[in-house]
């Protein structure tokens, strides 16, 4: 039998993921939206393509409310992947979002723990790390079960704007954005290698910088341009890729938001560092040996996360 996984919020993020993982054939896909017929629509329209591009998953589509009905057509998922809340707007920092999507994802954790009380919870919603948190106390699953989208975007912006720098393929950067999804990410240009040759050898330290500023904003570089919508195309693929580490059991290493008890001398806090992601989740914290200005940056970023978990009062 296919695994199911259910993709709350239909916008453009919700239904790319949607399109990505079920191309991708191993899971049906819910997806869900509080406008009504959305959901439903775009489903539809994305299981008319299965005989073009050649899969058998089957896509549905459900309309929920705001205050947690139909949630059904979720029931027994194995992952739940949340998008849902409030965009981004022109101008707007993540920060703002929190108050306005503390209650939208507070509603929607507790239909979807109704419904699939042993799934595992992918988090997207802004800002990230404070909604993975809000998440994780309002499910009342272990911390394993729940993690956050945002490492794995952070660090693909990264890498490309590296390559495109040096002019190499995308694949051959290896590198990790760690932190807090936002102006405080952590990017480690000490640990960055582009085919094998350490970053600072290739590119001077102003144009590093230069990169790394642009990486902190990323998201509202896209903004600026969208206008009315926020990136979507890199996002969806990175909850596709997490979804194919849980539920194919890759065991991937990959930089998400996860729970940490210690690790990086930081308690209590979703923070964003590199996790071995597998069946259960988050199967182990994989703790990078870092700088003392690296681990200084990391510590700052989980203090500006801390501000935001403290002011939802967590």
């Amino acid at each position: 039998m296919r695994r199911k996984i259910s993709i709350i919020g239909a916008g453009q993020t919700g239904a790319s993921t949607a399109q990505r993982i079920v191309e991708r054939g191993y899971a049906d896909v819910v997806l869900t939206d509080v406008v009504e017929g959305l959901a439903e629509g775009k489903a539809l329209d994305l299981q008319e393509s299965a005989p073009i591009v050649g899969f058998d998953a089957r896509v549905t589509g459900a309309t929920t409310t705001p205050d947690g009905r139909g949630y059904e057509a979720t029931a027994n998922s194995d992952l739940v992947i949340i998008t849902s809340g409030v965009p981004r707007k022109p101008g707007m920092s993540r920060d703002e979002l929190l108050s306005i999507n503390q209650q939208v994802i507070t509603t929607v954790v507790q239909a979807v723990v109704q419904q699939s009380p042993h799934c595992i919870i992918i988090m997207l919603t802004n800002p990230v790390d404070a909604m993975t948190q809000l998440a994780y106390r309002v499910s009342g699953f272990s911390s394993n079960r729940v993690v956050g989208q945002a490492g794995i975007l952070d660090t693909a912006r990264y890498k490309t704007f590296l390559a495109l720098e040096l002019g190499v393929s995308f694949q051959d950067v290896d590198a990790y954005v760690l932190g807090g999804h936002g102006d405080t990410m952590v990017p480690l240009p000490d640990s960055t290698y582009v085919g094998g040759r350490p970053l600072k050898s290739l590119l001077s330290a102003d144009r590093i910088q230069k990169i790394i500023e642009r990486t902190r904003r990323g998201g509202e570089e896209i903004v600026s341009y969208l206008k009315t919508g926020s990136a979507f195309y890199a996002p969806s693929a990175a909850l596709a890729e997490m979804a194919d580490a849980i539920l194919l059991d890759q065991k991937r290493v990959l930089p998400c938001c996860a729970y940490l008890e210690g690790q990086y001398g930081i308690r209590g806090l979703y923070v964003g560092v590199p996790v071995k992601l597998g069946a259960s989740g988050v199967e182990e914290i994989i703790e990078l040996p870092l700088s003392e200005d690296e681990r200084g940056a990391l510590h700052r970023s989980a203090e500006a996360v801390r501000a935001l978990v403290q002011a939802m009062k967590l």
